[in-house]
């Protein structure tokens, strides 16, 4: 399978920008292909713990009472402590916290007898509860709880179980109690704020009890207390001739309005950026023109009208003259030029937008400045006018408490017996219809979405511990050369080759099988991808050796049976077919593996040649169909200098006669990782093939074979990945991944 090298300055058919955009989306997706059966395995098991937690865990329903703290109700006391809207908040969610506090649980739990309910005092619920309350019994001891213990316990499920809560700025207060029975949740929520309510009227009436001692003692000195006040407001005004603005200074005027101004300044900054970004979601989608109409532009719209009239027609000449007619062409580069128009008019739309944004946002950000400088105006006001504010200040404050304390002293005493709160139920609490939790869907998509992440967290895992080459790109990132070829896995042949001839005597003739199984995909496969991958190693080599006319291709590997020795017998017959004189030279002197499969039965070979005890008619096989020739190395037993003969001077000689001879020597040679014999062949050897095992040799075993064998790696013409599963390389490749599949593709070769 011929692979272009995407480091090459020849043109590709997509832009770098092209690929870069599409390459997350789609190794994304490879990623999801590649690990679906982990990913949907954890997947199921959290949704099966999901399933397991809504059986084994009790319904508990939710009740909820409103009540409402009325601040106009307050006293007098309050009214003159509590004033701006902050201490109004802080008093709010104050009384938020007494709600929650232990003495109202346990005004309830006392007036409800809870400490008799199983559901406070005894075991939780659902199977954690049971173990939970199990666990308990076996740390404890077996001695009964007292009063005290079985108030403690109630207090701390009722906390857990109520919910108060303030309704954002507002001074509603939302009670809610959650229980297993929908009757006892209305019934405990009604009860805290009946509870809030009598803890706030037995507050009142032993403030109002103190208050009516100390309003006696305080009238007298307020009395006096305003008189000097006022005199101080009017001889002060008098000295430094103030006039009175109404209580209001100008700078709290203009404070006001700068205020008002900047909420509605950032109202249409908001609106602005919605616009922005609406324009831009559009654009980055790169919206097809049958929706861009939303947008309710002239020019948008006239294109779109356009762009659909020819795409009406295009559709329709497709049909009637077929999709590559000129005409049909044309079309579709006049709907091109109409999206690229499109696009241009939503860019300007863009822009426009982008303009109107920062204009409100500056408006914004002068108003902001402005309404700084104003505050920053006011804390430097001048002394006299702050000094005045402090005297009418003081003046009416003393007034005011003089008049109130006057008339309410009399009141006071009345309100002992009937002192008024400011809480009330707005809305009391209904046993609730449908359950509150656990809420099946809500779980069941929490456990899915739990599940979907940690199944791509396993499957990255999983990814990362793969230390074998997968892709073209692994290849050349890691060993820094090309891939000159991608080969299927190939399926064993369906009857084993056992046609070999056996010579009968010294003349009889070596002729190798035309259909022997090495050669069996390339001569019944002419058009498979692996005879075309074939192919593509044979252009490779001969760009490497473009300047040598007699051309010397050895093939290695860093394993033994990462498929070298069939590659090489597969790439001599393809060359071999095309007219070239070929020789296969059985180069393995450890493990002569091309030998037993091409000529078992061959008595001399290789080394019988190199020592000239033989001549080269008398040890070469034949094969008759493409006359290509294969010279075994018979090796009656282990010999241990292998390295030492194919480096010898007579080996090189053998080799210049051979290219006297031949046009092509392709060459089997050992694996570089278990012996040296391969490092020893450069003097003999133009260029290398280097196969590696798709999936399964080690990128650092790869490596660390290469780097050791300099001489090599100096001539090797590019990697070779072999065994390559076609299905699950689609999964690697990322955007090249499609290729392999591509139904175009498939005009071109034998789908084998």
């Amino acid at each position: 399978m011929l692979y272009v090298n995407p480091a090459s300055k020849l043109t590709q058919p997509e832009t770098l920008h092209q690929r870069q955009s599409s390459n997350g989306v789609a190794d994304l997706i490879s990623f999801a292909r590649r690990q679906s059966t982990i990913i949907l395995g954890v997947m199921l098991a959290c949704l099966a713990g999901g399933v397991l937690y809504l059986i084994n865990t009790p319904p508990s329903f939710t009740a909820q009472a409103t009540m409402i703290i009325d601040t106009r109700k307050n006293n007098v006391f309050q009214q003159q402590l509590i004033g701006d809207s902050p201490v109004d908040s802080s008093m709010v969610e104050s009384q938020v916290e007494v709600l929650r506090s232990e003495n109202i649980a346990s005004a309830v739990i006392k007036q409800l007898r809870l400490t008799d309910d199983p559901e406070f005092v005894g075991p939780g619920g659902g199977l954690l509860g049971g173990l939970v309350s199990t666990v308990s019994g076996l740390l404890e001891s077996d001695a009964p709880q007292s009063q005290t213990g079985l108030n403690r316990r109630a207090v701390e499920a009722f906390a857990n179980r109520l919910s108060v809560k303030r309704v954002g700025l507002t001074y509603i207060i939302e009670i809610a109690f959650t229980s297993n029975n929908p009757a006892k949740a209305a019934q405990i929520a009604n009860a805290v704020a009946d509870a809030y309510i009598n803890d706030q009227l037995n507050a009142k009436y032993q403030a109002t009890q103190r208050a009516s001692i100390w309003l006696q003692d305080r009238i007298g000195e307020l009395r006096k207390q305003s008189s000097t006040a006022e005199r101080a407001v009017v001889d002060f005004r008098t000295k430094n001739n103030l006039v009175n603005t109404g209580g209001r200074l100008m700078n709290e005027q203009q404070l006001s309005e700068l205020n008002t101004q900047l909420i509605l300044s950032r109202g249409l900054t908001a609106e602005a950026k919605a616009r922005l970004d609406r324009i831009n979601d559009i654009v980055k989608a790169e919206p097809d023109a049958t929706v861009t109409d939303t947008l309710k532009n002239e020019v948008i719209t006239k294109l779109r009208q356009q762009y659909l009239e020819l795409k009406a027609r295009e559709a329709e000449w497709s049909e009637r003259y077929g999709a590559q007619h000129q005409a049909t062409i044309q079309l579709r580069s006049q709907m091109q030029e109409l999206r690229r128009s499109i696009g241009d008019e939503l860019q300007r739309i863009a822009q426009t937008y982008k303009s109107d944004y920062e204009i409100a946002k500056q408006r914004e950000q002068a108003l902001e400045r402005g309404l700084n400088e104003a505050v920053s105006d006011s804390q430097v006001t001048d002394q006299a006018q702050v000094s005045l504010r402090d005297l009418e200040s003081s003046a009416q404050t003393y007034r005011t408490l003089y008049n109130n304390f006057l008339q309410r002293y009399t009141e006071s005493v009345q309100q002992q017996s009937f002192p008024i709160t400011e809480a009330r139920v707005i809305t009391a609490a209904s046993p609730p219809l449908t359950k509150s939790k656990p809420k099946g869907t809500l779980t069941l998509l929490v456990a899915s979405f739990l599940g979907l992440g940690l199944g791509f967290l396993v499957g990255r895992l999983r990814d990362l511990s793969d230390r074998s080459f997968r892709t073209t790109d692994q290849v050349e990132s890691v060993l820094g050369v090309n891939c000159i070829g991608i080969l299927p896995l190939l399926k064993p042949a369906a009857v084993p080759d056992t046609s070999v001839p056996v010579p009968s005597g010294a003349g009889a003739s070596r002729v190798l099988n035309h259909n022997a199984e090495v050669f069996s995909e390339v001569v019944n496969g002419p058009f498979s991808r692996f005879t075309e991958g074939v192919r593509a190693i044979k252009v490779a080599s001969d760009l490497a050796n473009i300047d040598r006319p007699k051309k010397v291709v050895a093939v290695t590997s860093t394993l033994p049976n990462e498929g070298k020795s069939t590659i090489a017998a597969s790439l001599a017959e393809l060359i071999s077919q095309s007219g070239a004189r070929v020789v296969l030279i059985d180069a393995d002197l450890r493990n002569p593996s091309l030998t037993r499969r091409l000529a078992p039965h061959a008595t001399i070979g290789l080394l019988e040649l190199a020592r000239g005890s033989n001549t080269l008619s008398d040890v070469v096989w034949t094969e008759p169909v493409t006359k290509l020739d294969f010279l075994p190395s018979v090796v009656d037993s282990k010999v241990a200098h292998t390295n030492e003969i194919l480096s010898s001077p007579s080996m090189g000689m053998l080799f210049e006669r051979l290219k006297s001879v031949y046009d092509y020597i392709i060459v089997d040679l050992s694996p570089i990782a278990p012996v040296v014999d391969v490092r020893t062949t450069a003097g003999l050897i133009d260029s290398y093939l280097y196969v590696v095992e798709w999936g399964r040799t080690r990128v650092d075993a790869v490596a660390h074979a290469l780097t050791d064998a300099k001489n090599v790696h100096e001539k090797l013409v590019g990697v070779i990945l072999n065994k390559a599963n076609i299905a699950t390389l689609s999964r690697y490749e990322s955007y090249k991944g499609s290729y392999y599949h591509n139904k175009y593709y498939s005009r071109y070769r034998d789908e084998r």
